[in-house]
């Protein structure tokens, strides 16, 4: 396995899961079922044109750029790996961060939706005093079936991240976590998560950035110009961190918080490093992909990742970006800007106040 300059810690807490989802949310308390009762449950099954709410629609002229049935089989195709656990420090880390920033917020949330849950990689690290109870959706059902042991009663529905089939006005808190990355209509996907929000409800997730795997991007592009004389994409567009305040505005949340972290994973080696995201099920799902690679190229690639990024002990670094986003739904109880105009100290007053400060210190004997 790679070596990992992050230090992962693990939160082992017991579980109440339950993978059927009712008709409709009530207060009546999950039942508790074993991971092997969880494997033969049925999961509850959504179609987008079944779907009580479909705000993310293709209508309004969103970009189709990536190909979200291959995304699903991606997924599926990695959570049947033997060994899939393996691969799952990344979000396991991820989650771990997510997961920290609940915890900074001082209340307790009766009702929390995951979107893009994977194998609950936040849940796991979280505490029934901080969530009551917890909403799983996930696009893979594989992996919705390898959901990790929790403290809080869980639902887990497979449902699609861009149609939400929640009602308005439903959870106390959102989150998402190394999922959105992979969505077509962003803003629309946004636009349900504060429509599922409670007023006065918050959503924290994180996505990966624009800066993401540079060095994979940057080796690939230079073999393929050296080997094939041009380039095509081989690693999926992302968001840059400029954008991601107005679309979370534009979405209608305010108090808003972004904030960009760097995660750091040492490979052996450029394959290792594309090893590794297939196993994640992490790679390129972009219309415009390019399927293969030759192997002359992949050789280059390989030798040019070595040389240009290589670490000294022989290992190369594959790094993330990770952007972590905090908004919350408007409510009337929330802190308002003051009008416009009703300063009662002008900015150029301020050179004064620091002339009189200065003065009082020099006139003490």
């Amino acid at each position: 396995m790679m070596n990992s300059v992050i230090n992962l810690r693990a939160l082992r807490r017991g579980c109440v899961l339950c993978l059927g989802l009712p008709p409709r949310i009530s207060s009546q308390p999950a039942r508790s079922c074993s991971s092997a009762d969880r494997a033969a449950l049925p999961l509850r099954r959504l179609h987008p044109a079944a779907q009580p709410r479909g705000l993310s629609s293709r209508a309004g002229g969103t970009m189709n750029v990536f190909d979200r049935n291959m995304k699903k089989r991606q997924k599926s195709w990695a959570s049947a790996l033997q060994d899939n656990h393996k691969y799952d420090y990344l979000r396991d880390e991820v989650g771990i961060r997510v997961a920290d920033r609940v915890y900074d917020i001082a209340r307790t949330f009766p009702l929390a939706l995951d979107v893009g849950c994977g194998k609950s990689h936040i849940a796991e690290h979280l505490s029934k005093e901080v969530v009551e109870r917890f909403f799983l959706t996930d696009i893979s059902e594989g992996l919705l079936r390898q959901t990790k042991p929790c403290e809080m009663p869980t639902h887990c529905v497979l449902a699609d991240e861009e149609f939400l089939p929640f009602q308005e006005n439903t959870f106390d808190l959102v989150v998402s976590s190394l999922s959105m990355h992979w969505i077509n209509d962003l803003p629309g996907a946004l636009r349900q998560i504060n429509g599922v929000l409670k007023p006065d409800g918050v959503f924290i997730g994180a996505m990966v950035g624009g800066e993401t795997l540079y060095e994979l991007r940057c080796s690939l592009q230079l073999a393929e110009l050296e080997r094939e004389g041009g380039f095509s994409p081989h690693i999926s567009p992302y968001t840059a961190v400029t954008d991601l305040g107005n679309l979370l505005s534009q979405a209608g949340f305010n108090m808003l918080t972004v904030d960009v972290d760097e995660i750091q994973v040492n490979y052996p080696g450029m394959l290792e490093v594309m090893s590794d995201l297939q196993g994640m099920g992490e790679s390129n799902c972009a219309w415009n992909r390019r399927s293969l690679l030759h192997r002359d190229t992949m050789l280059a690639a390989a030798a040019i990742y070595k040389e240009m990024y290589g670490n000294e002990d022989g290992s190369v670094p594959a790094t993330f970006e990770i952007l972590y986003m905090i908004g919350w739904k408007p409510h009337e109880s929330q802190a308002k800007p003051a009008k416009r105009g009703s300063a009662t100290v002008s900015f150029g007053d301020l050179s004064k106040i620091n002339q009189s400060v200065s003065s009082t210190k020099t006139d003490k004997p």
